[in-house]
């Protein structure tokens, strides 16, 4: 499993740049750009506490700067703030994953309808790149590039419905199950995988053909997919689990 956390303690540093704010707020990205990997790509167990000493030690930080990012990621869903205890990993049951992914096939499936009522030839071409750029880790078996672009497509699609309410709501229930749709990938020892890639292949081409009405079929389907498989690795014994890439 691929991270953007360092394995030793290399410090993050701050870009050049004029002015102490933009400097700040340039860290802070990083730091949380980090963070949110580690933790959707499973670093930490499923309800566990955040090791807050380990990652600041990893990330060469102080405690401040990793508390506000553990903010952040509380407000999207991936962890718990517990009140004086630190913070730990948001734990789903099968029932919260039937709910959110149900809520996000909905979501997905209309953007996809309003999408091909507004968007670009440019649009379609940005969104054709990433496909290719995704299909392109799928090839190395690169889960972190595959999980990065994947989720840069579906965004895109989100952002051409131009809806901002919609945008809004998938961003919210978005953060919340980015951690399972990731591991979802590795169900079914890896047949979900491929299936995903073909699925993308579907959404590309009636995109391509503005088709609103069957793009927002082949997304709902896609989530209710993705769904089987969370569930799947959700209950799946742990030593069973497939390999990383």
């Amino acid at each position: 499993m691929k991270s953007t956390i360092p394995d030793t303690g290399v410090p993050i540093t701050p870009p050049a740049g004029n002015g102490r704010d933009r400097q700040e707020a340039s860290l802070h990205g990083e730091i949380l750009l980090r963070l949110r990997d580690y933790v959707v790509e499973g670093n930490i167990p499923d309800g566990a506490r955040v090791p807050e000493r380990q990652l600041c030690e990893m990330l060469g930080i102080s405690r401040t700067p990793l508390r506000e990012a553990l903010k952040v990621l509380a407000a999207e869903g991936l962890i718990e703030l517990l009140p004086n205890r630190g913070a730990r990993v948001r734990q789903l049951s099968q029932r919260d994953l039937e709910e959110l992914f149900d809520v996000m096939a909905g979501l997905e499936s209309l953007a996809g309808r309003l999408a091909c009522e507004a968007i670009t030839d440019e649009e379609i071409t940005a969104i054709e790149q990433l496909h290719y750029e995704m299909y392109g880790h799928y090839l190395h078996r690169d889960m972190h590039g595959y999980f990065q672009t994947n989720q840069r497509i579906h965004e895109s699609i989100v952002a051409a419905a131009r809806n901002e309410t919609l945008k809004t709501a998938y961003a919210n229930f978005a953060g919340r199950i980015r951690r399972v749709r990731y591991s979802a990938n590795f169900a079914r020892k890896r047949q979900r995988w491929a299936e995903a890639m073909r699925e993308h292949e579907a959404i590309l081409d009636a995109l391509r053909r503005r088709a609103g009405s069957e793009l927002s079929d082949i997304l709902f389907q896609h989530l209710r997919n993705k769904r089987t498989a969370a569930i799947e690795h959700l209950t799946e014994p742990q030593e069973d689990a497939p390999a990383s890439p």
